[in-house]
């Protein structure tokens, strides 16, 4: 089982009636739960691991993973309300204002860690889930603690509009980057990371450290791994794109999943495999994220859609 790690909230969707009135509509979401959900309709056996709510829409985030056969009885469900974001989207660019004060996700502690079965063979992590407190710390403590036996996946995802404490959020990626085996960035990501700096200076340095794989996404064009053996650039895919809302989290989806069915998703095999082993894995992550920055918002593909 792939267990993904990290945020699930309401996107409040922008969108107009026919009288021309602006509106907005709830759908599932959050970074980390949206990788969840395209592993699930990829068919991968995956978990997810949140603060989740016993509210309307913590509810309706339930059914999401439902429907897409992912496991949450890892989650710690609560009374307290769900996180919302309400979306906008600028030249197809997605911005969020986030309503988050005492949420079911944010409020997870350390203490609320569950014992994870040992089918769990990965964890995924990233995205704002690991800024706030006390989540921030729940899921670094849960990433320490599954380090020696699960493959950790990292996409940092920055936020930087909602880091108030920059110094202690670097902190804690650096933490997690020294914990995990595969790191996936995105330009902009890297920007805020390492001004100045190459992805490849940088993915040298998180290599030498213990990362295995490294992937940096560039938008339409495509994504670029780098591993102890050397490197591969895939291509993305052609697509008319609607908007871009939840394409990392998808490609991540893809990348995991493709990982999963070479036989490397284990540390070993990881740390073995040279970039030309990578290659169906990155294809798979290109075409899953295509589709759904085809379509409105987070509605990544299911496995009878993929070519």
């Amino acid at each position: 089982m792939i267990l993904c790690c990290g945020e699930a909230l309401i996107d409040m969707l922008p969108r107009q009636l026919p009288g021309g009135e602006e509106v907005f509509l709830p759908a599932a979401g959050g970074a980390v739960f949206n990788t969840a959900i395209a592993l699930g309709r990829l068919g991968e056996k995956t978990g997810f691991f949140s603060g989740l709510s016993n509210d309307m829409f913590g509810e309706k985030l339930a059914a999401a993973l439902d429907e897409a056969g992912v496991d949450h009885s890892l989650c710690i469900r609560s009374g307290k309300p769900t996180t919302l974001a309400f979306v906008t989207l600028k030249n197809g660019q997605a911005q969020y204002a986030f309503h988050d004060e005492g949420t079911a996700g944010r409020t997870l502690d350390p203490d609320d860690l569950p014992a994870l079965p040992g089918s769990v063979r990965a964890l995924h992590f990233g995205a704002i889930s690991l800024i706030s407190e006390p989540c921030g710390s729940a899921y670094e403590a849960l990433a320490e603690r599954g380090h020696e036996a699960q493959i950790i996946s990292l996409d940092p995802n920055i936020r930087p509009g909602f880091v108030s404490d920059e110094q202690t959020y670097r902190a804690r990626l650096k933490r997690m980057i020294e914990l995990a085996d595969i790191i996936k960035v995105s330009d902009e990501d890297l920007a805020w990371l390492a001004p100045g700096r190459s992805f490849r200076e940088i993915a040298g340095e998180w290599l030498a450290a213990g990362t295995a794989v490294c992937v940096l996404t560039c938008g339409g064009e495509g994504a670029l791994a780098l591993t102890r053996k050397g490197e591969i650039a895939v291509p993305a895919q052609t697509a008319k794109v609607v908007d871009t809302v939840g394409a990392g989290d998808t490609f991540n989806a893809g990348l995991l999943a493709g990982l999963q069915r070479a036989g490397l998703l284990s540390r070993q095999a990881l740390r073995n495999a040279g970039p030309q082993a990578l290659e169906s894995a990155l294809k798979l992550a290109a075409r899953v994220a295509a589709i759904t920055v085809s379509r409105a918002g987070a509605n990544p593909p299911w496995a009878s859609e993929i070519d």
